[in-house]
């Protein structure tokens, strides 16, 4: 029968095999390096097959329709390739009428000269960049604001939109927005919250209103983030006196937040045998 360690027994710690360590390092070395280009990599493709695709193909459309009119000769099929394509759609139960044919031959001679120049399909993407800086411009102006509002009015009225788009709205406005549209964060502070004794990393974003003054007395707005999804938290009035100012950026305070506390300020790390030393002082 095994023997129960004693009360005193101080259990030693396993110590992890040389090669296992230098792998875990190799790959705390490698993954910030590979995730970021599978982040890029992956973001480019959704962009290419879900924004620059369909544009593209709606320029190859317009090309082929501008060759039916006659506007473009160049892509008008051969009578060899007329009558190829009529063969083609009697065996697959199309119509094999001239003019259909010739439209489909039409937009065959338009794809295979378009996919022999790899370069054409940037044109997707150089219009969908220019359109959405038109949409910019668009939406900062009076009648675009409006225009907007009254989308978002109509989106919102589709009960499954309703319960997703103004969280989605938050988290792109928080990563793109400027002026009033986003959080607009002076400097990261500690604040005891949710209760006394338990400090919290929080973004200050001004003064307390006016119409709180009487109440509170001289207190700070500041948002509190959570963690790993600093987009989201609370907003809450803290008395100044109360709010303990620490040397750290905004990224700096939001890579620590991501991170759950895992990422630290290079120097700002606390010291052996003193954890939480920085906000002790604080307090004193």
């Amino acid at each position: 029968m095994s023997q129960a360690p004693s009360k005193g027994t101080i259990s030693m710690p396993i110590k992890r095999h040389g090669a296992g360590r230098f792998f875990i390092r190799g790959l705390g070395v490698v993954l910030p390096s590979v995730l970021t280009l599978w982040i890029l990599v992956a973001s480019f493709r959704f962009i290419d097959s879900n924004i620059a695709a369909p544009i593209n193909a709606g320029v190859r459309l317009a090309i082929a329709t501008a060759a039916d009119t006659g506007s473009i000769d160049r892509f008008l099929p051969t009578e060899d390739e007329i009558v190829r394509e009529q063969d083609l759609a009697k065996r697959n139960r199309l119509d094999p009428g001239r003019a259909n044919a010739v439209s489909r031959a039409t937009r065959t001679n338009v794809d295979a000269w378009w996919s022999a120049r790899w370069y054409l399909d940037l044109v997707g993407l150089a219009l969908a960049i220019v359109a959405v800086y038109l949409l910019g411009r668009l939406v900062g102006g009076y009648l675009g604001r409006k225009l907007l509002s009254a989308f978002e009015a109509g989106l919102l009225t589709v009960p499954g939109i309703r319960s997703v788009y103004p969280a989605l709205k938050q988290v792109v406005e928080f990563l793109f927005g400027s002026g009033k549209q986003r959080f607009n964060f002076n400097r990261v502070v500690l604040v005891e919250y949710p209760r006394a004794g338990m400090w919290s990393v929080g973004l200050v974003t001004g003064d307390a209103p006016k119409e709180l003054v009487p109440i509170v007395g001289d207190s700070l707005t500041v948002f509190m983030p959570n963690s790993p999804t600093p987009f989201t938290g609370w907003t809450i009035t803290v008395p100044r006196s109360e709010v303990r100012e620490v040397s750290l950026t905004i990224d700096e305070a939001l890579r620590y937040l991501v991170s759950a506390g895992v990422i630290v300020p290079e120097g700002k790390q606390p010291t052996d045998g003193e954890p939480g030393s920085s906000i002790n002082h604080q307090r004193q």
